[in-house]
């Protein structure tokens, strides 16, 4: 699996659906059944912000989970640079190696798993999103097969820590985004 390759594609078409989502409907519902899109847009700049800090292995600075980037102006632009220097920041080799963290814990994690979160991230909560305000993912073939990867090796443990929901029965014959979403507890077929 080749995720470093992956994460830009996955970073710009998340960064798309960021830009498009419209400011009227940020209290829109979305698939992620406790948040309404300005919840969704702010967990995904915030943890998009601690990718990069994780990737540099920089300390965890800036606002928390309860700021609402969206009261700010240019939210969805600077969204859009953070998704690129996010990526950026992964595209180094030393970015992968021994243990980093999201949140700033000394105890961190392996490189590639975190790197993983963020990749997922910008899959499933773009995908989220998009599903909520109409429009299309838009994700490239090549990043939905790593999603793919990424996220039926991690499927389990993502349940057992509550992340994901029980998984939603998709046909094997469906689409492979189907299929991921359908994993990591989403139906592809979900509507506002």
């Amino acid at each position: 699996m080749d995720i470093r390759s992956r994460m830009a594609p996955a970073a710009q078409a998340a960064a798309r659906v960021v830009l498009e989502v419209p400011g009227a409907e940020l209290d829109a519902p979305t698939p992620c059944p406790d948040w309404d899109v300005r919840a969704l847009v702010n967990h995904l700049i915030l943890w998009t912000g601690r990718g990069e800090t994780a990737a540099r292995r920089l300390p965890v600075s800036g606002p928390g989970e309860d700021h609402d980037f969206t009261a700010e102006p240019g939210w969805a632009q600077r969204f859009e640079e953070q998704a690129r220097r996010t990526a950026e920041a992964w595209q180094d080799p030393a970015a992968w190696e021994g243990d980093t963290s999201l949140t700033g814990n000394k105890v961190g994690m392996p490189a590639a798993f975190i790197a993983g979160i963020v990749f997922g991230e910008y899959v499933l909560h773009g995908w989220d999103l998009a599903a909520a305000t109409g429009r299309e993912s838009g994700f490239p073939p090549p990043v939905v097969e790593a999603a793919w990867e990424q996220i039926a090796a991690t499927a389990d443990m993502s349940r057992q820590y509550g992340v994901f929901g029980p998984e939603v029965a998709v046909p094997e014959d469906a689409p492979l985004l189907d299929r991921v979403l359908g994993l990591s507890g989403r139906d592809p077929h979900w509507k506002p």
